[in-house]
């Protein structure tokens, strides 16, 4: 575990396990989680001989709570400044929700050589919110709904959150995790109120398009069909038609926390992508 200082004094904390000679892989979490969230991945391909890193979005988990920077532009130039401490070369990219769109914007800007691959899982690209040119969007009361809710009693919302959509547990017949319920509220209680207040506009409103259209490794989308949060006809179809070279990879019925509530499948479909 470590630190990097970005321009603006910034403090980001990151997790760099595995053999400093083996491939990097970066992991980008969501909202309102830390990089603990990706645990399950980060052993999974250690196990495999990766060097994995995951650091805590500004704001989030245990990097600078800061009063400003809650945005993907510097969110994507928070991971530059680490990639670049670190000096990673032909990386994969991995990203989860709001993770998802960080490391779009980030891969679609990187330093040539710097990334080899990109994931995208459950991801917010191209945009989530409503509006004229995106019909099928999400409708901006959904988001006001979420600011209002954090606003008025955080601790409350982020159980009800990972009890409900996040990881399908308000479907018929689902077997419920308690300790992924309470991981999750653990994460988002440990990072700032007016980071992930901020940060909900930035996940649900930025626009990936151009970004998409700029990336030329190649990057698999991975979304479950019974995503609550991001969904699916809204995301991962359109991502891919913006793609160089993407792979669309649809999960039937999976929800949004997929790589929680089935890691083992999502994990060894991941690793073939990047083994590919």
């Amino acid at each position: 575990m470590g630190t990097v200082t970005t321009p603006d004094g910034t403090t980001i904390f990151y997790k760099d396990w595995g053999p400093r000679d083996g491939q990097p892989i970066v992991f980008h979490h969501g909202w309102p989680l830390s990089a603990d969230d990706w645990d399950n991945q980060m052993l999974f391909f250690l196990s495999h001989g990766y060097r994995v890193i995951a650091h805590d979005r500004r704001g989030h988990g245990r990097s600078s709570q800061t009063s400003s920077g809650h945005d993907m532009d510097t969110y994507a130039a928070d991971v530059a400044a680490l990639t670049g401490a670190l000096d990673l070369r032909g990386a994969v990219h991995i990203g989860h929700s709001t993770g998802g769109g960080e490391a779009t914007r980030y891969v679609a800007r990187a330093e040539p050589g710097r990334v080899g691959k990109a994931v995208l899982v459950g991801a917010v690209p191209p945009v989530m919110v409503k509006s004229e040119s995106n019909p099928g969007g999400t409708p901006l009361e959904v988001f006001d709904g979420f600011r209002a809710a954090l606003a008025a009693n955080r601790a409350q919302l982020y159980i009800d959150v990972p009890s409900g959509p996040f990881y399908g547990f308000n479907r018929p017949g689902a077997e419920v995790s308690q300790g992924l319920i309470d991981n999750w509220w653990r994460q988002g209680m440990t990072g700032a109120a007016n980071a992930q207040y901020e940060c909900i506009k930035a996940f649900s409103e930025t626009d990936f398009t151009e970004d998409l259209k700029q990336i030329d490794v190649p990057v698999l989308v991975a979304h479950g069909t019974d995503d609550q949060i991001v969904p699916y006809e809204d995301s991962a179809p359109l991502t891919v038609e913006l793609l160089k070279h993407g792979t669309l990879k649809t999960y039937e019925g999976y929800p949004h926390g997929m790589l929680s509530t089935h890691p083992d499948v999502l994990n060894r479909d991941i690793l073939e992508f990047v083994k590919s």
